[in-house]
């Protein structure tokens, strides 16, 4: 019976590792040790900065909103508390869209929640 190597699987992964290593600078994207290691805090980097790059998005809106509703002579609390009360589900995302490219739709909705906040 022909002995069996781990060859295939080897050069398998060990490509697979230098292909994700592209673009890394000096050894880092030739030789498989550092390479794998690169790799490696290249991953752990990307994980950690997508949370950071969703929290720092969630800021932009926060200061888009409080901005355009302060234009309006309320506060961003009170208008969060406002939708609430009044039933309106729109996200943070889209609500920083509309302050920003259509103001006149965005006086609406906070004309709506100022009705609503004072009938509370």
């Amino acid at each position: 019976m022909p002995r069996a190597t781990g060859a295939p699987a080897s050069r398998t992964r060990r490509k697979k590792v230098l292909k994700l290593a592209k673009g890394h600078r000096g050894s880092h994207h030739r030789l498989i040790k550092t390479a794998k290691q690169s790799v490696d805090h290249a991953g752990k980097y990307s994980y950690r900065d997508r949370k950071v790059r969703a929290r720092d998005f969630r800021k932009l809106w926060i200061t888009r909103i409080n901005a355009a509703t302060r234009a309006c002579g309320l506060s961003y609390s009170r208008f969060m508390m406002g939708l609430k009360l009044a039933n309106i589900d729109l996200n943070r995302k889209v609500l920083a869209d509309i302050a920003a490219t259509d103001e006149p739709r965005f006086t609406q909705i906070v004309e709506l929640v100022k009705t609503r906040l004072a009938a509370v």
